[in-house]
């Protein structure tokens, strides 16, 4: 079993037949279903597993402005008892790693890529900005189906316009972790929780090409590495930027802070207000949509869930 690997490992190929329609090369560890784990726990000592025990995930979606706390507050359901044998002190508390049960092919058909970068978009041209020309052609003709005239005053520039702002609304498929990060991994001595609230967040929706934004809180409990406190925020930049749904968008940011630092548990709340439920359909103006993932402790000890759900939820 190989343990946690660089997104950049990840075949275009693999991404395709594991992970369905998601755009996050290891979402789908955490959404096989409720009898496949998630992390391990190591330490210096040596490595005792939890992934023999049933885990169910936590990822919760309340509508209409319900509380973000509604629900979370409860314990795990069974199976996720921790035995006496598991419990680890809390000056060493384990360590949340990811685990992938998928092997990598040996020739996956792109090793003469020179500009495979991001392993999501299969064989794209050098530059985003190659892109350009055909979109805004796209562009034209939507215009045209729209009955508009594309060669009017107004109009004649705005493919052009269009196609540059969706790539800068989507950029985020031009960023990795790795790159994001860019070494910002301390070592400290610090066990206990961080968090950083109310980052903003703006993302496309990938079902109707509108926009939702909204607020991301994130929390992660230290084994003895921290991260950069900027980089929570673009670690989503990387993953609002592309085209989402708030579900897999608030895990893939738990995942990806789990890659970063292997803590001994991720919290990822985030509160969205979504145009296409604005704009069109039901056009309920003030409802709001809270996503939740809860990884590790934040997930077994309800103690840890309510500190940081206090903590998220104060002014």
């Amino acid at each position: 079993m190989s343990f946690t690997r660089q997104l950049s490992e990840m075949s275009a190929s693999e991404l395709n037949d594991a992970i369905d329609d998601t755009n996050f090369p290891q979402a789908h560890i955490l959404s096989r279903g409720r009898n496949n784990s998630v992390c391990s726990t190591s330490s210096t000592s040596g490595t005792s597993s939890l992934a023999d025990r049933v885990v169910p995930p936590l990822e919760e979606t309340v509508a209409s402005g319900t509380a973000m706390g509604m629900g979370m507050g409860m314990g795990t359901g069974p199976g996720a008892a921790v035995t006496s044998d598991e419990i680890v002190p809390t000056t060493n508390r384990p360590r949340l790693i990811l685990k992938s049960t998928t092997s990598i092919p040996e020739n996956d058909g792109h090793e003469n890529c020179t500009f495979h970068h991001d392993l999501e978009l299969d064989h794209k041209p050098p530059t985003r900005e190659a892109l350009l020309p055909d979109m805004a052609r796209s562009y034209r003709l939507l215009l045209g189906g729209l009955g508009e005239n594309p060669d009017r005053q107004g109009l004649i520039k705005t493919p052009e316009r269009a196609a540059k702002a969706m790539l800068y609304f989507t950029k985020g498929y031009d960023q990795n972790l790795e790159d994001v990060l860019n070494g910002a991994v301390f070592d400290e001595d610090h066990d206990e929780m961080v968090v950083v609230k109310d980052i903003e967040m703006f993302s496309m929706c990938e079902h109707h090409l509108v926009p939702f934004y909204g607020k991301v809180s994130i929390g992660y409990l230290p084994c003895n590495k921290i991260l950069g406190l900027s980089k929570l925020a673009r670690i989503v930049e990387i993953f609002s930027r592309r085209l989402q749904v708030q579900e897999r968008l608030t895990k893939q940011i738990a995942v990806a802070v789990t890659q970063a630092v292997q803590p001994a548990g991720v919290a990822v709340v985030v509160e969205g207000v979504h145009m296409c439920m604005v704009m069109r359909g039901v056009q309920k103006i003030n409802s709001k949509t809270v996503t939740s993932t809860m990884l590790g402790v934040f997930r077994d000890d309800p103690k840890t869930r309510e500190e940081f759900l206090n903590l998220v939820n104060s002014k």
